[in-house]
């Protein structure tokens, strides 16, 4: 994460977790220790920065519904068999500003132009596509009742093209977004309550997930909290007592209520009343971690905000339709890519005419072992030499997996077929037979579980995947419980469309070749 180094906030703390965290406040990183001066200039400045990214978006959504106006136009023309209608420009014109302002303003309805939901793109999209629904109906109505003449296809091309270039517009200024802050910018600085095992738990995710923008440069805990020695370096400024005089004193843009904070509702009510003409933020995260969103409701009764959760998915992941997906998909792939496979295989035999197949025992679903086929990337005894390289230890990936950056077991083919990883083709087969899936957690060698410990186990729970969450998220690059937290998430949290998505970023993660050795 983009930091720089800052100064201790110039309070008396009633305890310390460890040293002042290092935090970056706003656009241009005033040190905490101005906080007192510079908060009302850095929250204008966040200020203006939100206003700048919606009238970007409200600019490159005109230009998006212009550019949507006349592909639908020229397509309706051109239509094979419908003729040409010589009036459809007149009325295109006449009803163009109709469409336009009504389909803006049912996107800001709809929270289109929301920069809180920056963050969470799924929300930002879904409220896009049901404002355009909205206002594909609502215009519609409208213009039959106004009597506008307007040609029916070239209507329905309309609100079918104009939602995907709007959605193309989300996606580029989420992108664009997400880099700022991971350099730095848009970045917010939170106040964290609860307890401290809590607080240090929220900022390592925080530290690790820069692209939200968040930085923890101080925490409130309970009057009768003992923290221990913590990983972080983060301040505790008071007791929960203290809350609303640190809050005045150092103006955090968040502040964040942890699981461990002894808040009741009253004070969460004198606290929103306190923050109010502040521009504070309040963010409560509860005694909840890595659980998809949608298998949380919240469900409000007789005042109580009651959360329900949905139990664990690694059996639905089991079920027939991902089965009939992975077979026909697999099937699907290995014919079209068969000419491919030939010519790979050609290579691999003609580069030192060893075999083409690497077939190693890797272990499955309930700790069954399977066949693991890949087309050969390394020189014929690479197991004999990995106990040497595993002595030298150089560029372990990780404390479980061995992985190098520049291994010399590689071959020359090999290493352009691991770039794209175009080695793993031969899996498909592994998938069509049974003993993987397209997606799932990575297929583990059986002296990696002999070393597994407590909650790894699980990742053994569902079948191991060709693609998945470690794919898409850096590959080699991944520290080895990095890789067994995002392998947990996708068995807990599996859904269909959580697979559509990873194989869709698998493409994404194949061309970048990021993390592949």
């Amino acid at each position: 994460m983009t930091q720089r180094e800052s100064a201790p906030v110039n309070v008396q703390p009633a305890q310390r977790v460890g040293p002042v965290a290092a935090s970056s406040s706003g656009f241009s990183g005033e040190a905490s220790a101005g906080l007192e001066l510079g908060e009302p200039a850095r929250h204008a400045r966040l200020r203006r920065g939100r206003w700048a990214l919606q009238i970007s978006l409200l600019v490159a959504d005109v230009l998006m519904l212009a550019l949507a106006t006349a592909f639908a136009y020229s397509l309706r023309q051109a239509l094979p068999g419908f003729g040409r209608a010589n009036d459809l420009s007149a009325n295109v014109l006449d009803s163009g500003l109709i469409i336009a302002l009504g389909w803006l303003l049912a996107i800001q309805l709809f929270g289109g132009y929301s920069t809180g939901l920056i963050r969470t793109g799924p929300e930002l999209y879904r409220n896009l596509l049901h404002a355009s629904l909205a206002a594909a109906g609502i215009v519609g109505a409208f213009l039959y009742l106004a009597g506008t003449d307007l040609s029916r296809s070239f209507f329905v091309v309309l609100f079918v093209v104009g939602p995907l270039l709007l959605l193309l517009n989300r996606v580029t200024a989420r992108r664009i977004v997400n880099l700022l802050r991971r350099r730095g910018h848009f970045r917010q600085d939170v106040l964290a309550v609860g307890a401290p095992v809590h607080v240090e738990g929220i900022a390592r995710t925080l530290h690790r997930e820069s692209w939200l923008g968040y930085d923890v440069v101080g925490a409130v805990v309970p009057v009768q909290a003992h923290p221990g020695p913590l990983d972080s370096e983060i301040p505790v400024l008071g007791t929960e007592s203290d809350l609303i005089d640190v809050v005045r004193r150092i103006r955090p843009s968040v502040v964040l209520f942890t699981a461990g904070s002894a808040a009741s509702a009253e004070q969460f009510r004198r606290m929103a009343w306190e923050l109010e003409d502040q521009e504070i933020s309040v963010i409560v995260v509860p005694g909840l971690s890595e659980i998809s969103s949608d298998r949380v409701r919240m469900r409000p009764v007789a005042g109580l905000p009651l959360v329900h959760m949905d139990l664990p998915r690694s059996r639905e992941s089991l079920k027939l339709g991902k089965r009939a997906f992975d077979v026909i998909t697999s099937a699907s792939i290995l014919l079209a890519i068969a000419p491919l496979m030939a010519l790979l295989a050609v290579i691999v035999k003609l580069d030192d005419g060893g075999p083409v197949i690497f077939r190693q025992v890797r272990v499955g679903r309930n700790g069954e072992p399977f066949e693991f086929l890949k087309f050969r990337s390394m020189v014929t005894d690479a197991e004999a030499l990995l106990q040497r390289l595993q002595e030298q230890e150089q560029d372990r990936g990780n404390d479980v997996m061995f992985k190098m950056a520049d291994d010399p077991r590689i071959t020359k083919p090999g290493r352009i077929m691991r770039r794209f990883s175009l080695d793993e083709l031969p899996q498909l087969w592994n998938v069509l037979r049974g003993d993987m899936s397209l997606v799932g957690p990575r297929p583990a060698l059986p002296r990696e579980v002999s070393s597994y410990a407590g909650d790894v186990h699980r990742r053994l729970a569902v079948r191991p995947g060709i693609t998945g969450l470690w794919q898409v998220s850096g590959r080699s690059d991944l520290s080895w419980d990095e890789t067994v937290r995002l392998d947990l998430y996708y068995v807990d949290n599996w859904s269909f469309t959580q697979d559509v998505l990873i194989l869709g970023r698998t493409v994404r993660a194949v061309l970048s070749s990021r993390g592949a050795y």
